[in-house]
């Protein structure tokens, strides 16, 4: 254990990483579904009194 390397800044390395990856997920879902969420919520509100 005394030449153990430090491992100390590594998790939060991948945590960054995962956030990233999931930011990119989200950004990509939205810009696919955005305008059919966008049309359904309009046609909603179109219908309401």
């Amino acid at each position: 254990m005394l030449f153990a390397p430090k491992e100390k800044g590594q998790g939060l390395v991948e945590y960054a990483i995962i956030i990233a990856l999931v930011a990119i997920v989200v950004i990509a879902v939205m810009n696919l579904l955005g305008p059919k969420i966008g049309n359904t919520f309009s046609s909603i509100n179109n219908s309401l009194p």
